[in-house]
């Protein structure tokens, strides 16, 4: 029993990898190995004999296994110092520069006019992106050979032969969103509906996709002056200009009536834009006040209730205050497009020499 303890304590010792380690305890203490073997001859020795052999075995097992494991340990904390030698790190060194990130220009002005119109006393209303028929069209006294429901101008969904249920479309506008609010909470009211819309149009001004935020306000007592004033007062704290003047201009939606278009006074000097001086108008938005069918659509009485409602295109608004040419580079531009006009964009990850 003492040469076999010998014999495998030296090999431990001895061992200089965790691959020789383990074919020692194979060797020793596996399944075949020669300790297990001496095991199967209990069997052949008498009482007395096993009584004296079997748990010298057994001690001798435990010790060799003990041996084994802590021989692994030291062989993995050289290992780890040497690695630590081979692979020093210099923690003092200052780290990488990253460029900070920033919104796309049109999320940052849904956050910016939200906020304004929030100050005004309106609330955020939002509803689904496919709506029907109804609350896009009818609700809104959208006659039915009105343009907008032609094919050619609205993305309509795709129906299963067989499927009879009212016609779905993408959104054309966040007017269904006035009739839900109207429906759901009645008057009086005031909110706000930013939101995503779709229509079949592309050139330099007009995108299949693009961002509309309408305003409604419904009471007893409002009138087109109240309009005017909560848009002037919009314009003067969006644009950050003391000077604001706005001009309505009769103009018809089956929404509104009476419906106004309003433009606003600027000036372009040298190819630069000016808001709130000049001899120039520019139109901005559409409004009026709210036609009574769609008050009674939205469930309000219009023999009690009046007021009125707005639409500015979000994407417009981002054009005009950064001073972006073409609508369309805000979905195929990249992240130069947005340093160029002051929007500090997320590098995109580099390789670095090792």
């Amino acid at each position: 029993m003492d040469d076999l303890r010998d014999k495998y304590m030296g090999r431990i010792t001895g061992a200089t990898d965790e691959a020789t380690l383990e074919a020692v305890r194979l060797e020793a203490v596996g399944k075949k190995g020669e300790i297990a073997l001496k095991m199967r001859e209990l069997g052949r020795m008498t009482p007395e004999e096993r009584q004296q052999v079997g748990p010298a075995l057994n001690a001798l097992k435990d010790e060799i296994n003990s041996a084994i494991s802590a021989r692994k340990a030291g062989l993995e904390d050289v290992a780890l110092d040497e690695r630590l030698r081979s692979e020093w790190l210099d923690v003092s060194m200052p780290s990488r520069s990253r460029r900070p990130g920033s919104i796309h220009p049109v999320s940052q002005v849904m956050e910016e006019v939200t906020a304004i119109f929030a100050d005004l006393g309106f609330s955020v209303a939002e509803g689904p992106q496919i709506e029907t028929d109804w609350y896009n069209f009818d609700a809104l006294n959208i006659p039915g050979h009105h343009p907008a429901r032609a094919e050619m101008d609205t993305f309509y969904m795709a129906r299963a032969k067989g499927d009879d249920r009212p016609p779905h479309v993408l959104r054309t506008h966040t007017s269904p969103v006035q009739i839900r609010s109207l429906e759901a909470n009645g008057a009086p009211i005031r909110i706000i509906c930013p939101g995503r819309v779709y229509r079949a149009d592309y050139d330099q001004t007009h995108t299949p996709m693009f961002h509309q935020i309408e305003g409604l306000a419904i009471d007893t007592d409002i009138s087109m002056a109240n309009l005017k004033w909560v848009l002037e007062e919009f314009c003067r704290a969006f644009f950050e200009v003391d000077t604001i003047e706005l001009r309505f201009r009769a103009s018809h939606f089956p929404f509104t009536e009476p419906s106004a278009e309003v433009d606003i006074r600027c000036s372009w000097e040298g190819g630069t834009l000016k808001l709130g001086q000049g001899d120039d108008w520019m139109e901005i938005l559409g409004s009026g006040m709210v036609h009574p069918k769609v008050l009674s659509a939205g469930g309000v009485d219009p023999q009690m209730y009046q007021g009125f409602a707005f639409g500015i295109g979000i994407d417009r608004l981002a054009m005009l205050k950064y001073g972006i040419p073409d609508l369309r580079a805000f979905f195929d531009s990249d992240l130069r497009w947005l340093r160029h006009y002051g929007f500090s964009a997320l590098q995109a990850p580099t390789r670095h020499a090792g």
